[in-house]
């Protein structure tokens, strides 16, 4: 299997040249984010995703986490490397120093994240789900809750999970049957959950759960669901650890990838009772757990690109390698497939999703931290604006595009892409679950029509896209021109789409709920053409006697521009003939 090596410049490029790095540095307890730092700290997060972590990722595949006596024992290497991404202070980089942090801008907490991702998709997301975490009890705990947790937390002497999903509620979580009784101060709670990613393991002392549960006499539904934390052990007012809680895994799933991540069977309160307490208020359950679930989101959209940074760099060394076939160009005989048309335009189409992900993340987790920290009211609200729109577009987009590329990787290989041994196939399988958990895509679509678009009738959008045409029009008559056109022809039919969406959602819900993949899909598509653009035209200063980076930052952009961009918008065009289609299908049985 091919190792790993951090992107670094191109990491490096797209935080300060598309996401605003000196920018987020002026932003309050943002100022020792400078360029020099922020390069000192890639370089070496590069070092331990590429020494430590990478080395996990056939580990994990082939020799799972297992069960025994309750708890479950993680693969070979796991732990060792959880301590030393702890030692080395990665769990916290964007919190606050006041509980341990690093103070980073979450735009490069989001690079990190990616390297993490790329090494080992399986032990990144222990680390993700922390985060989440630790996000959510800053923004609903209570004071004391604060105190026990968040420091530890984000050192990484514990770990945070999400507990939501039951057999009979997937993504519909106000169908839940666990409970919570009331008990004192505390509650006590009974039920089960299913695909618990990290639910429980044995790389620390102990698990802090958040979990979704009904307290006795809510009312049926989504608004009578609270959340708990309920912690593997209790804690004593000391933060010392007391009596194991009654909780514990009862299975591991057996699933089709990421086989290095424990996703646990959990069950609460087989005896006594699991003792949790109440986080946020009663019934407000769903409003404080979404805050860990866009924390999630944006992180799950960031595995698409993490994924496909690691496709990529499989595809070009075999494809470098790999010797079959002659050189059209030279006559050459038995040369490296790489140069064969074919599999050059698949690279090509490869490093142009993975840049074009990159630049997406990046700036939306950018707005995260204009959101957080902006001394302008203004300047927050309007970044908070464009983050919420954008969030259902980075988490469903960013893994629907890792997955191609994961599979274009496997058509490079050829028939060495379906053999184990490559590392391709693993990769492609991994790559399966991102479209799914976090909420579907579906999901994801329906949120930006619903939630996002109807809300404030397309206000929001229509902030972003004078905001790309802005960035675009010092481009027209200029080297980039050609790119520049071909985008704002883009966010003339995003704007129109737009317009179309919600008329079709007044006169049609389920209409436009046809429609709202393909509509996720294009707003996608246009922004991460815009943002392509965006870092072509400050390639070349940035670069300076690099010329061939420039030159792959401008073929990237130019080759999105105009050939990735134009399928999308033609399914602006068919948008309201597949609702029809799709409307009219008979279902069996029904």
């Amino acid at each position: 299997m091919t190792g790993y090596v951090a992107p670094l410049k191109e990491m490096q490029f797209a935080l300060e040249a598309v996401a605003g790095l000196k920018t987020l540095a002026t932003l309050p307890g943002l100022e020792d984010a400078q360029p020099d730092l922020v390069r000192a700290a890639l370089e070496e997060a590069g070092k331990l995703a590429a020494d430590v972590l990478a080395p996990l990722q056939r580990v994990g595949d082939t020799s799972p986490p297992r069960i025994e006596n309750g708890v479950v024992r993680t693969s070979p290497g796991w732990i060792d490397a959880y301590k030393q991404y702890t030692a080395s202070g990665w769990n916290g980089p964007a919190f606050d120093p006041d509980i341990g942090g690093g103070g980073l801008p979450w735009a490069v907490s989001t690079a990190l994240s990616e390297m993490w991702g790329s090494a080992c998709l399986s032990f990144s997301l222990g680390p993700l789900l922390t985060q989440g975490a630790i996000d959510l009890l800053e923004a609903h705990g209570k004071p004391e809750q604060k105190a026990l947790y968040l420091e530890r937390m984000v050192s990484g002497e514990w770990t945070g999970t999400m507990n939501l999903t039951e057999p009979q509620a997937g993504s519909d979580v106000g169908a839940l049957r666990t409970k919570a009784v009331r008990d004192g101060d505390a509650y006590r709670i009974f039920g089960q959950k299913i695909f618990i990613s990290y639910g429980d393991h044995d790389m620390t002392d102990n698990i802090v759960h958040m979990v979704l549960a009904r307290i006795e006499g809510a009312p049926d539904g989504i608004r009578g669901v609270s959340l708990f934390v309920v912690p593997k052990f209790l804690v004593n007012a000391d933060g010392s650890l007391g009596a194991r809680n009654d909780l514990r895994p009862v299975s591991l799933e057996h699933k089709l990838g990421i086989h290095g991540s424990p996703t646990c069977v959990m069950s609460y309160g087989d005896d006594e009772g699991a003792t949790g307490w109440l986080v946020g208020n009663e019934n407000g359950g769903i409003q404080a757990m979404f805050t860990m679930m866009n924390n999630a989101r944006l992180g799950v959209g960031l595995q698409g690109l993490s994924v496909a940074e690691r496709a990529l760099q499989q595809a070009r060394s075999f494809a470098a390698e790999r010797r079959q076939g002659r050189d059209m160009a030279t006559g050459e005989f038995n040369a490296p497939i790489d140069r064969h048309p074919d599999v050059k335009r698949m690279l090509l189409v490869m490093q142009a999703e993975t840049e074009a992900m990159r630049a997406l993340c990046y700036w939306a987790a950018a707005r995260m931290d204009e959101a957080r920290r902006s001394a302008d009211a203004d300047r927050r609200a309007a970044a908070q604006r464009l983050l919420d729109l954008l969030i259902p577009v980075v988490k469903a987009y960013c893994t629907d595009r890792g997955m191609e590329v994961a599979s274009t990787n496997v058509q490079v290989h050829g028939g060495m892409g379906f053999i184990e041994e490559t590392g391709a196939a693993q990769i492609l399988r991994d790559s399966r679950i991102a479209p799914i958990y976090e909420g579907t895509n579906g999901i994801q679509a329906m949120d930006l029509l619903g939630r996002k678009l109807v809300r404030d009738n397309g206000a929001a959008m229509a902030e972003l896209v004078a905001l790309m045409r802005a960035d675009l029009a010092p481009l027209e008559g200029g080297p980039l021109a050609d790119i520049a056109d071909a985008v704002a022809q883009a966010v003339d039919g995003l704007e129109a789409a737009t317009a179309a969406q919600l008329a079709r959602f007044a006169a049609n819900q389920a209409a436009a709920a046809v429609a709202a993949v393909d509509f996720l899909t294009l707003t996608g598509r246009v922004v991460s053409a815009w943002l392509l653009a965006k870092g072509a035209a400050s390639a070349p200063a940035w670069a300076g006697d690099d010329v061939r980076f420039a030159d792959k930052r401008v073929a990237a952009a130019r080759y999105f521009a105009k050939r990735m961009l134009p399928p999308a918008l033609a399914l602006a065009g068919t948008m309201d003939d597949e609702a029809e289609a799709v409307l009219a299908y008979p279902l069996d049985g029904a």
